[in-house]
């Protein structure tokens, strides 16, 4: 067999696995891309059915006026922050913490929670449980954003431009500290 047909035969065999691994490294970022896309969107409900508990917080009688009015004035920002810019929602958001970590905190708060006849206790459960899963979602959305983020600073994916029109994710940076668990 002549040399020519030999280099040629190795030159498209190494044409072919080149062009699988691009192929391999575009789906990898599409995937990626995705999971971003899906860790945020949990992120947003996470963040939403937090707004709503904490609203429903607020609504109890068992709370003192003040704390119920901080309450649901932050909850309230946080729901009108939900279409607004990523820095309004962050600062929204991160104020709403604030606010339950502010109320939990005072003294007459544990006693609130065991008003006779009232679902307080149940519904701080449920704002306690939101604030868990918004800490928990806010994690895994920032861990996929790292992943991408290292994942699209290669110099194959920027050479070929393997990331396509897919803007670069941002991190979702808020204060996420769930309240102190309290004991009625």
């Amino acid at each position: 067999m002549p040399e020519w047909i030999t280099v040629l035969a190795l030159a498209v065999a190494a044409l072919v696995l080149l062009s699988a691994y691009v192929s391999w490294r575009a789906g990898r970022l599409d995937r990626m891309h995705t999971r971003v896309e899906t860790a945020y969107a949990a992120l947003d409900a996470a963040l939403l059915r937090r707004g709503a508990a904490v609203l429903d917080l607020a609504a109890s009688p068992a709370l003192e006026p003040a704390s119920a009015v901080l309450l649901g004035d932050a909850a309230a920002q946080s729901r009108r922050a939900h279409g607004q810019g990523r820095a309004a929602r962050e600062l929204a958001e991160s104020n709403l913490s604030r606010a339950l970590r502010a109320v939990v905190d005072e003294p007459g708060f544990a006693e609130a929670l065991e008003w006779p006849d009232d679902a307080t206790a149940d519904v701080f459960a449920e704002v306690e449980a939101a604030a868990k899963r918004v800490m928990l979602a806010r994690r895994f959305y920032n861990d996929a954003v790292a992943s991408i983020r290292e994942a699209r600073a290669g110099r194959l994916v920027r050479l070929l431009r393997l990331a396509g029109s897919a803007p670069m994710p941002e991190f979702f940076e808020m204060d996420d500290e769930p309240p102190a668990p309290v004991s009625p």
